[in-house]
Parts: C-alpha cells; sequence; structure tokens
C-alpha cells in the first residue's frame, strides 16, 4: 500500500520559466514556501511567505466554487425554496448547509457529508471517525464526549482558510463516518474496536482522523495501522505528560500509550518525537522508559530557547529518520491550561496556540499517514475554546496536507453526497 504523502512531490510553480541563468522565485505548489535561485545559491525564506496577505488574496481566485455552488442547489431541493420576503433566492425554508452557523447541525466534522456504510469508505480521500474513550482516564473523565463536542464546535468554522489559501470542501474529498462502539466497562476491548477501525479504514489507502478520547487510544490506532506499513513509523507526539510508562493503577491507561506502540515491531521508540513535556505531572517510571529507549523529548523551555523552526525541523528529522510513514498524536493539553481549560489533566505553562499551531503545520508539510486529537473533555471547557483549539489542530493539518499536494487528489466516483475534486 502507499503511503500518505510522503514519497509525492507537489509541483513546481515558477514565477519565471524562461529565467535564463537570472535568479528567479517559486514556490511548491499553492502557498508553499518561496524559494529565490541565481547565481549565488539557493536561499530559503521564513516558513511562510512573507507577504503572506497579498498571496492569500490571490490564491482564493483559484478555487472552484462548484462544491459551494452544489451545496446551495442541494439545500433549494432538499430544504424548500425561501419565503418570497426574501431577497436573497438561495436560502431555503429549512438550513442543508453551512448556513446560518447557529443551526442546522448535521452532526459531523465541519458538517462534512456523513458516510453510513463504512464498507464503501475507499471512495473517500479523508475519513473522520470518533473513539470515544475515557476508561483510560487517571485523573478527569469526560473525554468520551471529545468527538460530540468537537465536531460540534466545527459549527463555527467555514470550510475556507484565508492564510492557507485551501477550501476543504472544493479541494477534499472528507467524509464522517461516524464513532467506534467503544466498551466503558473494558478498556481492551475497546482498543481492539479502535484498533479494527483504524486497520478498515488505513488498508483502504484512506487518511484517518481521530477524534479522541483520552490518550490511551494513542496504542490501538498505531497497532491498527503498522501491519499496512511497509517500514517504520514514526511518531511525533504533542502533550505535556510522556505517557511512556508501562501500565498505571495497574492498566493500560492513558499514561501509557507509547510504551506498548513502541513495542510494535515497526514502531521504534527512537522515532518517537514528543514536544512540550514538561511540568509536574511527568511520572518517573515513564521518564525511566523514554530514557532507556531513546525517545526524544523537546520542552517548552526548548522551544522557546531555540524557536518553533528548528523544533520542527528536528522533529521531522528524528521522526522521519528510516520510517515510512509518521503518524500525529496531539493531546489538547499541550497547550496552556489557561486557554484549554476542558481536559483530562491541564498542566499550566503550555504551549501558546499561535506556536502549536505553527508547528502542526511546519510538522504536516513533508505529509503525515493519519493524525489523531486526543483529551479534550468538554464537561470541562468554557465557551468551547478546547474544542475549538481541538478542530483547529485537524483542520490546518488537513490545509497544509492539500496546500502541499499530499491530499485533494481523489474524487468521489459513486456518485454520493461527496466534497472534494470533480470526477473526471
Amino acid at each position: 500500500m502507499p503511503e500518505h504523502g510522503h514519497d509525492e512531490q507537489p509541483d513546481h510553480v515558477h514565477a519565471d520559466d524562461d529565467h535564463g541563468g537570472r535568479g528567479y522565485t517559486h514556490s511548491h505548489g499553492p502557498g508553499g514556501r518561496p524559494h529565490t535561485h541565481g547565481p549565488g545559491g539557493h536561499s530559503h525564506s521564513d516558513a511562510f511567505a512573507q507577504k503572506e496577505g497579498r498571496w492569500a488574496q490571490e490564491a482564493e481566485e483559484r478555487i472552484s466554487l462548484f462544491r459551494h455552488d452544489e451545496e446551495i442547489q442541494r439545500g433549494l431541493a432538499y430544504g424548500l425554496q425561501g419565503s418570497p420576503t426574501l431577497v436573497d433566492r438561495n436560502i431555503p425554508t429549512f438550513s442543508r448547509g453551512e448556513l446560518p452557523h447557529f443551526a442546522g447541525e448535521r452532526g459531523t466534522f465541519l458538517n462534512s457529508p456523513y458516510l453510513e456504510d463504512v464498507n464503501a469508505v475507499e471512495d473517500a480521500e479523508v475519513a473522520v471517525f470518533g473513539a470515544p474513550l475515557d476508561s483510560g482516564a487517571t485523573y478527569r473523565p469526560g473525554a468520551r464526549f471529545g468527538p460530540q463536542g468537537i465536531r460540534r464546535s466545527t459549527n463555527l468554522f467555514g470550510t475556507y482558510c484565508y492564510e492557507l489559501g485551501v477550501d476543504l470542501r472544493e479541494q477534499l474529498n472528507m467524509v464522517d463516518i461516524g464513532d467506534v462502539f467503544t466498551i466503558p466497562g473494558n478498556l481492551e476491548k475497546s482498543f481492539d474496536q479502535i484498533s479494527q477501525a483504524m486497520a478498515h479504514v488505513y488498508s483502504r489507502g484512506v487518511f484517518p482522523v481521530i477524534l479522541g478520547g483520552d490518550h490511551s487510544i494513542g496504542y490501538p490506532t498505531i497497532r491498527g495501522m503498522a501491519p499496512y506499513v511497509d517500514g517504520n513509523i514514526g511518531i511525533i507526539h504533542f502533550d505535556r505528560h510522556v505517557d511512556t510508562q508501562e501500565t498505571d493503577l495497574d492498566e493500560r491507561m492513558h499514561t501509557t500509550p507509547w510504551f506498548h506502540a513502541t513495542n510494535l515491531k515497526n514502531a521504534p521508540a527512537t522515532n518517537l518525537v514528543q514536544i512540550g513535556i514538561g511540568g509536574w505531572q511527568s511520572p518517573r517510571a515513564g521518564v525511566q522508559v523514554g530514557r532507556e529507549r531513546g525517545t526524544t523529548i523537546m520542552t517548552v523551555g526548548d522551544v522557546e530557547r531555540v524557536g518553533i523552526e528548528k523544533i520542527a525541523e528536528t522533529a521531522l528529522e528524528i521522526a522521519w529518520k528510516g520510517a515510512k510513514a509518521v503518524y500525529l498524536s496531539f493531546d489538547i493539553d499541550v497547550i496552556d491550561a489557561g486557554f484549554v481549560p476542558g481536559t483530562g489533566w491541564p498542566e499550566p505553562g503550555g504551549l501558546l496556540p499561535r506556536e502549536a499551531l505553527n508547528l502542526i503545520r511546519m510538522i504536516s508539510q513533508p505529509g503525515l499517514a493519519g493524525l489523531e486529537v486526543v483529551e479534550c473533555a468538554p464537561p470541562y471547557d468554557w465557551a468551547e475554546q478546547t474544542a475549538l483549539l481541538s478542530s483547529r489542530v485537524i483542520l490546518d493539518s488537513l490545509a497544509v496536507l492539500v496546500r502541499e499536494g499530499h491530499l485533494g487528489r481523489k474524487a468521489s466516483t459513486t456518485g454520493r453526497h461527496a466534497w472534494g475534486p470533480q470526477p473526471v
């Protein structure tokens, strides 16, 4: 099975193809980093275009409106033409699309199409599913409501991101396939369910996005994909906690996923990079395991000292070393507790939201095999801000993967209600 994204190289877009020895500027795909070539060498700009605002204005013009217009027509056909008093004749009587954001909730991530028959998942390029499990929580439960809360929070968002120049409705064949049926009283049976769900999606060449759930799901997600990766898996793990001890409270809790995931023969600990670790909640047993197995830990202090660009560069180098695929596991508690109150084990002093989102964008640029966001616990949230940040991690990563050409190439061919490219 081909891996997701890493070996695909985006097309080069040149500002001046007939450069004839002169310096010229080009970018790798829409929104890519600008590069300047010339007799003096090859220099790179910062992580994003210096004139991002102007680039984004121009990039929007190149995005199709086909799915947008299709949604309007669906709304009018299925939701009845609006009242004669309405001037805008595109508004139906019953909400059947993105608008208004406060109504018409479909219950799916970003109001993307719901695919009830998971046997047909290979028609999609990206499948979102929830893993509503918090039986692995050792302090505050509530993450079983994470998938529900994250989906609800996306009602606030549209499908277009200005600075990334991507519209997911137009460019990404994404579906929501619902939640795994977890067993609250039995962690191991729940792990088996999650692994089977992950294997079903990944083995069909579909990019998985998992909405947690506590972080114990990190082990069964990797276990589910590992047999279908022809080589090693690198893991980039954002968290305030190491999560590498063997057991906690005599079980494989949310503090243990990477001990067991890195026991898998093709998920070596030397390809595990952990960003944001620190504070007063890292059990020494887990620290010892990481030291003995050779994991790489980068603290928030490291981020402050060397900057997010160097952190991302180093993390990618280590995670991809000898690996065929890299998986992203993002624990929302890596962000400072002042911004994410809705989590099971908050730890003050974490990353700022802007640092975290920019790191996610950089980590996603070379391609990913899948991603999960965990430990969003809506019962403790305020104004949905934890769920909103959880959603942004996913949305920003997917947008970069589209922008860089790793995703956004597969059209639906079954005639169902779909997002993304039109069938040829």
